[in-house]
């Protein structure tokens, strides 16, 4: 993202820190449903969780000598977790690991644009109400028309975020599905 043109809220969400957080959460995750399963060891799904983490510079690293950025990420995690890594990853492809962050990026992105909806439409609803006598020009086809109220046009496009509000929540859902399917 273009730092100057994005809010630190946003940009937090899709930089490589928080890219390689939502790993590591997916990848124990993974580990703890195999160990529940009995696929592999309890203890190892525990090492993955107590003593996973990752060191970016190291990621980096890795994957110019490796060219694959979760190869990389594997390779540092592993170094943290110890022995008990060789179950890490165990039944994941790379897709199931960058799809599924990518969905959790989307839905967190989604709850910040829901947040500044819902914002949007509290002053847009103060501000109808305010101006609900105020007189202002209307249009038809582009050119002046008959005269309608500041508070109309305001209410008109509350009505309009309100259908905005809607879709994006409804995309929220659709993106928060996802699969591991190995």
């Amino acid at each position: 993202m273009i730092p100057r043109y994005s809010r630190p809220e946003m940009a937090r969400i899709w930089e490589p820190e928080t890219r390689f957080r939502i790993w590591l959460k997916i990848e124990t995750y993974a580990a703890e449903a195999m160990a529940e399963l009995g696929l592999i060891p309890k203890h190892a799904a525990e090492a993955v969780r107590k003593r996973g983490g990752f060191d970016i510079a190291r990621i980096d690293a890795i994957e110019r000598e490796v060219k694959h950025d979760v190869i990389a990420f594997l390779t540092s995690v592993a170094e943290h977790v110890g022995p008990e890594a060789r179950f890490l990853h165990l039944g994941l492809t790379s897709s199931d690991v960058l799809d599924t962050c990518f969905n959790v990026q989307l839905v967190e992105a989604a709850d910040l644009l829901v947040a500044d909806i819902d914002a949007l439409l509290a002053a847009l609803k103060t501000r109808a109400f305010e101006h609900k006598d105020t007189l202002t020009v209307g249009r038809s086809h582009g050119v002046h028309a008959e005269p309608t109220t500041f508070g109309l046009k305001l209410a008109v496009a509350y009505a309009e975020f309100s259908r905005a509000r809607e879709r994006m929540v409804r995309a929220r859902e659709e993106v928060g599905t996802c699969a591991i399917s190995g």
